[in-house]
C-alpha cells in the first residue's frame, strides 16, 4: 500500500485519493427500465430477467416447496450458525426499539408522540457471485422487530432459475414473507411501483450494484430507502502492541469485497507498517479473489503514518471509515474520541467480519465519508412517528392571543382567524 505522512488531519483529503473511479453512466438505462416495469409490469420484469439475468422462471415468486427443499439441502451446521446469528442480532436490536409518548402536565393539554411501523418493506439482496445470507438477516430481523407486516425480499436467480438455498434459508430464519426472483434495477421498480405479482412496497433496503443504487436513488420519494450504499472501506488504527497479521488480514477482508474497496492503516510506527506490508504480501497469493484484493490495496488503500495515536483518530475522524478498528492497548480509553464511524471494533480479537454476520450489531453501515451524519441501518429505518396534540377550550383560551399575533407576524391572517374565531362572541 502506498505510504503517506499527515501530522495535520484537515489537510487529509488533499492527501487521500478517496476517488472510486469513474463509474459508467447508467442514469439513461435505468430510468428506461423504471419506465417500462412501470407500463407493463409482470410482462417487463420477465422480459428483463431473462435479457439481463439470463434465466426464465415458471414464476416470480418462491412457493413453500422450493422453500422447503432449499432448507433440506442447506447442509445443519450452517443452519445452526443462522439461527445464532440472528438471535444475536435480534438481542442486539431489540434494545433499540422505542414507544411512544404522553405529556399531560398543564390543565386541559395533552400532546404526544406515536411510533408506528412502517407497513411493507422490500428487501434487495444481491445474487450470483455476491450472494450474501447474512444480508437478508441483518435487514430482515430490524424491520421485524420494528413490528413491519409484511417483509417482501427480492433477489436474482440463477441461470437455473433458482435462488441459492443459502439464501432461502436465511429468509425462512428471518421471517421474511415472500421472496421474488427478481434482480437488478427491475427488482427495484417492481417493488417502487408494484406489479400484478410483487406487491408495492413502503421501503426498499439492502444493497446492490451501481444499476441497483441508481434505481433506489430514482425511486426516492415516492418510497423510501436505506441509504446508497458506496464501495466497502476498513480503516484501523494500530500501535505496536497489534499483531502485524491480523491487521493485514483484516485490510485483506474489505479488499476482497471489490476493487473499489478501500482499506486504510493509520499508526504512529513506520516499523509496524512495514511489518503489516510484509503480511499482506505474504497472504495476497493464498487468496482465491486476489486480482481484487490485490487492485483494491495497490490503488484504493493507503498507510497514513501520523505522529501520535491521538492525531491517527483525528485524521480517522475526518475520513468518517464505514468500519474503523482500534488495535491498541487501550482501546476502550481511547473510544470516546471516535466521533465519526460506522462500526468501531475494538482491540485484537474484534475483527471487522465478526460484525460482518455474527455478533449482533448491523452490518449495514454509512460509507463514503457519510458516517459524519448517517447511521448504521436499525429498527428506527422501520418506523415512522406521528405527533398528536389536545387542548380544551379553556386551554386554548389561555394562548390564543399569542398564536395570533405570531401568526399576523409572519402574514397568514387566516392561521390568527382560524384561532380567535373560537373565542368571538
Amino acid at each position: 500500500m502506498k505510504k503517506i505522512h499527515c501530522d495535520n488531519p484537515d489537510n487529509i483529503h488533499g492527501l487521500l485519493n478517496r476517488d472510486t473511479g469513474e463509474q459508467c453512466n447508467v442514469d439513461g438505462a435505468v430510468a428506461a427500465i423504471l419506465a417500462d416495469v412501470k407500463t407493463r409490469g409482470d410482462a417487463a420484469v420477465f422480459e428483463y430477467t431473462r435479457l439481463l439475468d439470463g434465466c426464465e422462471p415458471d414464476a416470480l415468486q418462491v412457493g413453500a416447496e422450493e422453500t422447503e427443499a432449499a432448507l433440506r439441502l442447506v447442509d445443519k451446521e450452517f443452519l445452526e450458525i443462522l439461527r445464532q446469528a440472528s438471535e444475536n442480532i435480534r438481542a442486539y436490536h431489540e434494545k433499540q426499539r422505542r414507544s411512544g409518548f404522553v405529556i399531560a402536565d398543564k390543565a386541559g393539554v395533552v400532546l404526544g408522540q406515536r411510533v408506528m411501523p412502517l407497513n411493507r418493506v422490500g428487501i434487495y439482496v444481491p445474487g450470483g457471485t455476491a450472494s450474501y445470507p447474512s444480508t437478508v438477516l441483518m435487514n430482515a430481523i430490524p424491520a421485524k422487530l420494528a413490528g413491519v407486516r409484511e417483509l417482501i425480499m427480492t433477489t436474482p436467480a440463477g441461470k437455473d432459475g433458482k435462488i441459492k438455498p443459502e439464501i432461502l434459508a436465511a429468509a425462512y430464519v428471518a421471517g421474511v414473507d415472500k421472496v421474488f426472483k427478481i434482480g437488478g434495477a427491475q427488482a427495484v421498480a417492481a417493488l417502487a411501483y408494484g406489479t400484478a405479482a410483487v406487491p408495492r412496497v413502503d421501503k426498499i433496503v439492502g444493497p446492490g450494484n451501481i444499476y441497483v443504487a441508481t434505481a433506489k436513488r430514482m425511486v426516492f420519494g415516492l418510497v423510501d430507502i436505506d441509504m446508497i450504499a458506496g464501495p466497502s472501506e476498513i480503516l484501523i488504527i494500530a500501535d505496536e502492541s497489534a499483531n502485524p497479521d491480523f491487521v493485514a488480514m483484516d485490510l485483506l477482508s474489505q479488499a476482497e469485497h471489490d476493487k473499489l474497496a478501500a482499506p486504510f492503516l493509520v499508526t504512529a510506527s513506520e516499523a509496524f507498517a512495514d511489518k503489516v506490508d510484509a503480511a499482506i504480501a505474504r497472504f495476497l497469493p493464498e487468496l482465491p479473489r486476489r486480482e481484487i484484493a490485490e487492485y483494491s490495496v495497490t490503488y484504493n488503500g493507503a498507510v497514513i503514518l501520523t505522529d501520535s495515536i491521538e492525531n491517527a483518530i483525528k485524521i480517522s475522524n475526518a475520513i468518517a471509515p464505514e468500519h474503523l478498528e482500534l488495535c491498541l492497548r487501550e482501546p476502550f480509553a481511547l473510544l470516546p474520541l471516535v466521533t465519526n464511524a460506522g462500526s468501531v471494533f475494538l482491540g485484537n480479537y474484534a475483527p471487522e467480519a465478526l460484525g460482518d454476520y455474527f455478533a449482533g450489531p448491523n452490518h449495514t453501515l454509512p460509507t463514503g465519508g457519510t458516517a459524519r451524519f448517517s447511521s448504521p441501518l436499525s429498527v428506527d429505518d422501520f418506523i415512522k412517528k406521528s405527533s398528536f396534540l389536545y387542548y380544551e377550550k379553556s386551554a386554548l383560551e389561555r394562548v390564543y392571543g399569542q398564536i395570533d399575533a405570531f401568526a399576523r407576524r409572519e402574514g397568514l391572517d387566516a392561521h390568527a382567524n382560524s384561532v380567535s374565531i373560537r373565542f368571538k362572541v
